[in-house]
Order: C-alpha cells, then sequence, then structure tokens
C-alpha cells in the first residue's frame, strides 16, 4: 500500500468534521466580501476619488471605477500563478501542512479584517488589500484541498466533497442573514457603514473557524522519498520543477484542467460580478441583492447535496456536464433581466444556487480521483490558479467589456463562452482512461 493511502483509510469522524469546518469559514469571506459587499464598496470609495472623466489612477494606469474591482482580482491570479503550484510542492514535502494552513488562513482574514480602514478616498489601499486576501484565500485552499484524499476512498469522495461544500453555504448564509439585518435595520446613510464592518466581520468568521480546522485537522507525513535537501523553499522549487515536466504523462488529467479553468472561470466570473451587474446595471437595493445572494446560499446547500447524490448514481461528469448546461441558461436569462425587477433578479439567483455548489464540488472531486498518489497538493496548486477567488480571464474580460461598451449587459453576455468551450472540452474527456492512467482506482460510478 502506498504511503500517501493510509491516512483515507484511517481518517477519523473528528477530521472530517474540522476539514468540513475549513469551508464554513471561507464561505463567509466569498459570500459577504467578494460576492455582496466589496465590489460596490470599493466601487463607491473609488468614485468619491475619480476625476471627471470616471477615472481612478493606479500606478499610473487610468482605470474605470466600474472596473476596478474586477481588474484587481484579474491581477491577484497573475500574482498565484507561480505561487500555488509552489505551495502545493511545499505542502507535499512537509510533515506540517497544518502550519501552512495555518499561516495563509491568518494573512487572509487579517487583511480582510484590515479593511476597517476603507474609508474616504482609499481606494488603492482596498485593491492592495484585496490582493493579498486573493492570494492567501488561494494559497490556503490548496493545502485544504490537498487533504480530500486522505480523507475519503473513491466510492465516498463526492459526497465529502459535495457535503463540505453544502456546509460552507450554511456557514456564509448565517453570517449573511446577521449582516442583512444589521442593513435593514439602519437608516440608509449608515449603509456603507453596515457594508465595512460587514466586511470586518467576514474576516473574523474565517479566522475563528479556520482555528477549529486547524486544531482538528492532523499533519501528514510528507511524501515518502522526497528530495529534502535542508532549503524547503529550494526543495519547492525542484519539486515543482519536477511535477511541471511529470504532468506531460498525465495528458488526460491536464486535459480536464484545462477544461475545469475555463468553465470555473466563468463560474467565479459570475460570482464576484454579480452585485456589480445587480447595481449598476438593474439598480437594484443593496437589501435586495443581499436577499438574493442569502437565498442563493441557502439553495445551494440544498443544491450541493442534490448533485453529489446524483452524482452517486449517474456519476460525477455526467453530472457536472448538466450542471454547465443550466450555466448558459442562467447567463442567457441575465442579458435581458429588466431593471428594477427584483424577483426576476432573485428568481434567477435561485436557479444559479441549484448548480452552483454542485457543480465546483464534484470538480473538486473528480480531479482528486485523476492525481497520482503522493502529488495531492501540487496538482491542486494547479487546479486552485481558477478555483475561488483567483479567476482572472473572466474578470478582465468584463471589466474590458464594460469599459470599451459602456454596458453591464454586453459584459455579464461575455462569460457565456466560458460555459460553453469547458462544456465541450468537459464531455472529451475520457474520465475512466484518465483515472486509471494516474494510477488510481475509478469509483463504481463515473
Amino acid at each position: 500500500m502506498s504511503a500517501m493511502t493510509a491516512p483515507a483509510l484511517a481518517a477519523t469522524r473528528s477530521e472530517r468534521i474540522g476539514w468540513y469546518s475549513y469551508d464554513w469559514a471561507i464561505s463567509a469571506f466569498r459570500a459577504t466580501v467578494i460576492t455582496v459587499f466589496l465590489g460596490p464598496y470599493l466601487t463607491t470609495i473609488a468614485e468619491r476619488a475619480a476625476g471627471p472623466d470616471g477615472l481612478v489612477s493606479v500606478l499610473g494606469i487610468p482605470v474605470a471605477t466600474g472596473s476596478l474591482f474586477t481588474y484587481t482580482v484579474s491581477a491577484s491570479v497573475l500574482l498565484t500563478v507561480p505561487l500555488l503550484p509552489l505551495v502545493g510542492a511545499l505542502a507535499d514535502r512537509s510533515s506540517h501542512k497544518k502550519r501552512l494552513l495555518a499561516l495563509f488562513a491568518y494573512i487572509g482574514a487579517g487583511s480582510v479584517i484590515a479593511m476597517v480602514l476603507l474609508t474616504g478616498q482609499r481606494y488603492l489601499l482596498g485593491a492592495a488589500l484585496l490582493l493579498i486576501a486573493n492570494i492567501a484565500y488561494g494559497a490556503a485552499k490548496v493545502v485544504f484541498n490537498s487533504y480530500l484524499p486522505q480523507l475519503a476512498g473513491p466510492d465516498d469522495r463526492d459526497r465529502v466533497s459535495s457535503f463540505s461544500w453544502a456546509i460552507g453555504y450554511i456557514g456564509g448564509g448565517i453570517l449573511l442573514v446577521i449582516n442583512l439585518g444589521a442593513l435593514l435595520s439602519l437608516d440608509d446613510r449608515y449603509s456603507g457603514t453596515v457594508a465595512r464592518w460587514s466586511i470586518v466581520s467576514a474576516g473574523v468568521w474565517w479566522a475563528v473557524f479556520a482555528t477549529v480546522a486547524i486544531a482538528k485537522l492532523r499533519d501528514l507525513p510528507a511524501v515518502a522519498g522526497a528530495d529534502r535537501r535542508g532549503n524547503p523553499l529550494a526543495d519547492g522549487f525542484r519539486q515543482l520543477g519536477h511535477t511541471l515536466r511529470n504532468a506531460r504523462a498525465y495528458p488526460l488529467t491536464l486535459f480536464f484542467l484545462a477544461a475545469y479553468l475555463i468553465y470555473n472561470d466563468g463560474i467565479q466570473t459570475v460570482i464576484t460580478v454579480a452585485t456589480i451587474y445587480a447595481d449598476q446595471q438593474l439598480h437594484l437595493d443593496q437589501s435586495i441583492q443581499i436577499a438574493t445572494i442569502l437565498l442563493v446560499q441557502f439553495v445551494a446547500f440544498g443544491g450541493a447535496w442534490m448533485l453529489g447524490r446524483i452524482a452517486e448514481r449517474y456519476g460525477a461528469w455526467r453530472t457536472i456536464a448538466a450542471s454547465l448546461v443550466v450555466w448558459c441558461v442562467a447567463v442567457g436569462l441575465a442579458y435581458p433581466l429588466p431593471e428594477r425587477q427584483p424577483v426576476l433578479f432573485m428568481l434567477l439567483g435561485a436557479l444559479i444556487g441549484i448548480v452552483l455548489g454542485g457543480s465546483q464540488a464534484l470538480s473538486r472531486s473528480l480531479f482528486s480521483q485523476m492525481i497520482p498518489r503522493g502529488s495531492e497538493a501540487e496538482y491542486f496548486g494547479l487546479y486552485e490558479i481558477s478555483s475561488d477567488g483567483t479567476s482572472w480571464l473572466g474578470p478582465l474580460l468584463f471589466g474590458l467589456a464594460f469599459q470599451l461598451t459602456g454596458t453591464y449587459r454586453i459584459a455579464i453576455a461575455s462569460t457565456l463562452v466560458f460555459f460553453v468551450a469547458g462544456l465541450v472540452m468537459l464531455l472529451l474527456v475520457p474520465v475512466r482512461r484518465a483515472i486509471e492512467a494516474a494510477g488510481n482506482t475509478p469509483p463504481k460510478v463515473l
């Protein structure tokens, strides 16, 4: 038996609870900060500092205030592209995986808490903190995801991954309920203050429940036979080069990864820009936006659980493909959505919620089946390049489309290309062959 398979068989209930706790912790960041509050709040701060042409300067580059948030998200991935695979290499070579998870989790949470300083015209501070938080979020997620193969065997992995994602939506939803109550109970003139403290609350939430996760997870042994020469960073670079060279031996895994990077970029873009679209194009009140995201959170809990059950019967590959068809329909409906129609916006949010969690959770578990043993964190470092908060091409295209056309309708419609292209590529993946080529046993149902 491989040294890396034993932990999966010996995983305890406490460890799985710890792993679920981290999804609970970070979903508040995604829902409260990225999806709801920070986009409109940072845009408002930038508008205060903008000149008559509606532009602000970022390192001497003129940027439309409505594009600042999405450009910042795109910039974060340019910094994480070389970092995340390196983090994965370090995690696989280290016997202190928990410390790496704690380091990046607390850096990310601390950056979010520091957003309490975002007042006046401090749009550059907001962009800088968002960069740090997104980079730390992605790095921690690499380490977190790499635990999955050690916590669940091939036939349990879809269920464990989907349940964890579903639990995360409940955690994010609870904090949103609190923030929504605060927003509705105060006068409109205090809405900016509520937004700022809601952002801070997500950082505190992230830090507290990350601590619970870290306490329950255990350090796993480093990869057997790892080449360690004393300097962990140098070892990480050497192993990263080794992984990238060896990855060519698994072309089917890389092809699935390419499909995922494309369709997940679309998913993350829609999540990221939803409140901007609702605020700037549909002219919906912030309370409606938060109520819709809250609806999505709780629908997504049921959706992730439901898609996990569907995958048990029909397989993760087919279930993901079906979810992408629904995503195409949802984006198509978003383009002609009339202004100031909150019910229609909420119905569209509910449709997205059905497939939101499941499509991501099943992608995570399916990819974990295609990874050679002993390299989980390294491959998840590549995977995380286009995961939560680090997608870049979609936000960049969205920002460019708005800056060139002046309408968010064209910008939101531009994301459709990611779902169509990703679906076509996914359908071309021979999943069973990909899993067997990585040296793993396929689950009974694919």
